[in-house]
């Protein structure tokens, strides 16, 4: 695929999850932030190119209200789980799935993502924007997301914080992955949570590919 393809079909993409609602009453302490359609759309493009979505079972780990789960399901996977321990931003999922319009059906489960309850007998992939661990008593959440990811993925895609390369590459090495792909993406965080002070700020992040053996 061209360049010039490869944008217009990631940028329509976008487009499509323009559609998915954010949180109506997010929590600090779970990090509860909208994944920016941009974001998503780039983060399912890199994986169906890669082969990683079409015909295969896709899990979102901490889903929210659905953004990367229901990018998967655009582009025909055999099956699409999104798990969040929250019910709240489950059922706006829901409602969400409706919205998108997508043909593949997304089951919808509430459990903790760190102790995901799946027992994969097939390829997993796994698309993931766990908490940053920026909230005092949460630090190093991410770590827990990946742990989970191990466990049960083929690959998986995960977004954290710029300068977290040798973490995750790190932990990779010591869990039987291998980072393949690495690419900087900028997220937009709107003024949600008291201690916010700005109407909007923008944190530089990184998205990691895993394979897990």
């Amino acid at each position: 695929m061209t360049d010039g393809k490869a944008g217009a079909t990631r940028r329509r993409l976008a487009q499509e999850l323009a559609v998915v609602a954010g949180f109506e009453d997010p929590r600090a302490p779970l990090e509860q932030y909208h994944t920016p359609p941009d974001l998503a759309a780039h983060i399912v493009h890199v994986a169906d190119l890669q082969d990683d979505i079409e015909g295969r079972t896709v899990v979102d780990l901490g889903c929210g209200t659905g953004m990367l789960a229901l990018g998967a399901a655009l582009r025909g996977p055999n099956r699409v789980v999104g798990v969040d321990i929250d019910p709240a931003p489950l059922s706006t999922a829901r409602e969400n799935e409706g919205r998108v319009g997508a043909m593949t059906d997304v089951s919808w489960v509430r459990a903790d993502a760190t102790r995901a309850p799946l027992c994969p007998d097939e390829d997993v992939t796994v698309l993931m924007n766990p908490p940053f661990g920026a909230q005092t008593g949460s630090e190093g959440a991410d770590r827990a997301f990946l742990e989970t990811a191990a466990e049960v993925a083929a690959v998986s895609y995960s977004v954290h914080n710029a300068g977290s390369e040798e973490f995750v590459e790190a932990f990779a090495e010591d869990n039987a992955g291998e980072v393949t792909h690495a690419f900087a993406a900028e997220f937009e965080i709107p003024r949600q949570f008291d201690h916010h002070s700005e109407e909007s700020q923008h944190i530089d992040t990184e998205v990691f590919r895993i394979e897990w053996t």
